[in-house]
């Protein structure tokens, strides 16, 4: 087995989409996902991973002066089964971002989010040469009364929505117009949990990167912080 023998190609969104909802830990999809690469190995798909526009663009774009709003991108998903050689993810994301690079070249850096609270702390940015550019606490996730595990964003970016899940109400209405996640929370019995999140940036372009408007963060302050996860256990 070797990570050198898998192969990259462009896929229909369907087929990723049902793919990550099967093996991402999250079981969910992110509908700003516009670019789709599958990865295969034997003729079989053993991953995908998808890349698009961030949920809030305008949080994001001044991360690096000079940015336009469509010079970035933001890997919103990516699952691997364990069918797959050793080093298989590094090596999909570096084809992956040099399609990229070809392809579009008005890109000029993808960011992306680790998951301290459920999944890893970036073991695999680190490797393919990403940016540590933040960590912070996090604690936007929580788990509801069904044992499902919701991010705030889900109710927040539609607060007057209605949904099954609330019993037929909206976020604003369990929370009387508010964006207080913890008396949501509360209210609704579902528990916060607590971890980090870190945010990395690959410059596809390396002269641009002194353009970052903050100063990267060493690695070793991962585990300084106790920020440390991998694979959903806490290091």
């Amino acid at each position: 087995m070797n990570a050198k023998d898998i192969v990259i190609k462009m896929i229909p969104p369907q087929r990723a989409n049902s793919f990550i909802k099967r093996h991402h830990y999250s079981g969910k999809v992110v509908n700003n996902s516009k670019i789709h690469f599958g990865v295969f190995y034997n003729d079989r798909l053993e991953g995908v991973l998808q890349y698009g526009a961030s949920l809030d663009k305008t949080k994001i774009i001044g991360l690096v002066k000079n940015t336009k709003w469509n010079n970035f991108l933001e890997l919103n998903r990516m699952a691997l089964t364990d069918n797959l050689p050793k080093n298989s993810e590094s090596r999909a994301i570096g084809i992956t971002l040099k399609l990229i690079k070809k392809h579009l070249p008005e890109i000029d850096w993808v960011i992306s989010f680790a998951d301290g609270t459920q999944c890893g702390d970036g073991t695999i940015y680190r490797a393919t040469g990403f940016i540590l550019t933040n960590i912070k606490v996090n604690k936007q996730l929580a788990r509801f009364p069904n044992g499902e595990i919701i991010h705030k964003m889900t109710f927040a970016s539609a607060p007057t929505k209605k949904m099954d899940l609330l019993g037929g109400r909206s976020f604003f209405d369990i929370t009387n117009k508010t964006f207080n996640w913890q008396l949501f929370c509360d209210e609704i019995g579902a528990e916060v949990l607590e971890g980090y999140q870190l945010r990395y940036i690959k410059f596809l372009k390396p002269e641009l990167e002194k353009n970052l408007t903050m100063d990267p963060i060493p690695y070793e302050e991962i585990k300084k912080i106790g920020a440390r996860m991998y694979k959903g256990e806490k290091l």
